[in-house]
């Protein structure tokens, strides 16, 4: 029942100003945002991507208020897709855009967003990679999905993602299990009301294993974001039962949890992409890691304990 209460701090500016400013936060934070700057993550970069692995970036913000931090927002990644160029990882490293971040919130958004994540793909499309559009809230995913649609004409590799807990996504899904498709599925970590999501997390796991499974009977390219041992099982059952190779679906995880694993899934053979955020604005980030894994919030509050 915390998650609930996780989410809601994670929108009051008072909890961000008392968690920001508490001496323990910024070592806690590390483990999930390695850093602020480019130059700050290249390392990581590197470093994952050394041990077979794969990323997709996050440059975190979702507050924007006006046009002008949206410019700044996709400049940020365009300066990301310009060092990996230099770096040549364009092929073992995807970003991951929420389109609230673009202005998809103000007036005018839906196209602002648009006009403004337009470029971002097209530049790592040059580089030899892609983009994910990652789900936020339900009252924005029309406009997500018709943005996805709509740069897919040109970049058919733009993905998107959906969630689990949402009534809505088992039809989704079926949308979008289509040839060329690529689809990241997830749980779900926003706070949605029970007209139109699952309160529970068995429900909610249920409802996972149903839109897996039609993700991996369909044409495109499933790619499973949990670290759920059990999910995980069953996503390489699923994959078998459906014929499908090593490199026809793909394991991500969050940067700092279950690193062992993502190793071990590498070594396998699996594709495996660590989901890697940074930048400064990483509060709403955060406490939502903290929401969707009760063993998150415990190594929180074990170092308040032992550090604070």
């Amino acid at each position: 029942m915390l998650g609930p209460v996780i989410l809601a701090a994670s929108r009051s500016d008072r909890m961000r100003r008392l968690i920001s400013a508490a001496p323990v936060t910024k070592p806690v934070v590390d483990r999930f945002i390695p850093g602020e700057t480019v130059d700050q993550v290249v390392p990581i970069i590197k470093d994952l991507t050394g041990k077979g692995l794969e990323v997709t970036m996050d440059v975190v913000g979702e507050d924007i208020t006006t046009p002008e931090q949206s410019y700044a927002a996709r400049d940020a990644y365009l300066e990301l897709i310009g060092r990996l160029k230099e770096l040549g990882l364009g092929t073992k490293a995807e970003m991951s855009v929420k389109l609230s971040m673009f202005g998809q919130a103000l007036e005018g958004g839906h196209e602002l967003a648009l006009a403004n994540v337009r470029p971002v793909v097209e530049a790592a499309a040059a580089i030899g990679t892609t983009v994910t559009l990652d789900a936020e809230d339900h009252t924005t995913l029309d406009s997500m999905f018709a943005i996805h649609e709509e740069l897919r004409k040109d970049f058919p590799q733009t993905g998107c993602v959906i969630q689990a807990y949402l009534f809505r996504t088992e039809d989704d899904a079926r949308r979008l299990a289509a040839a060329g498709s690529r689809v990241r599925i997830v749980k779900g970590a926003y706070k949605e009301p029970a007209e139109v999501a699952y309160q529970k997390k068995s429900e909610t796991d249920k409802a996972y294993v149903r839109i897996l499974k039609i993700l991996m009977e369909g044409e495109g390219y499933p790619m499973i974001g949990s670290h759920d041992p059990r999910l995980i099982s069953i996503a390489q059952e699923l994959a078998r039962t459906a014929g499908r190779k090593l490199d026809e679906y793909e394991f991500q995880m969050l940067y700092g949890i279950r690193s062992d694993e993502h190793v071990r899934l590498a070594a396998e053979g699996h594709r495996m992409r660590v989901y890697t955020a940074y930048g400064t604005d990483w509060y709403g980030y955060f406490m939502r890691r903290l929401a969707e894994k009760p063993a998150n919030l415990l190594f929180f509050a074990r170092s308040i304990l032992t550090k604070g």
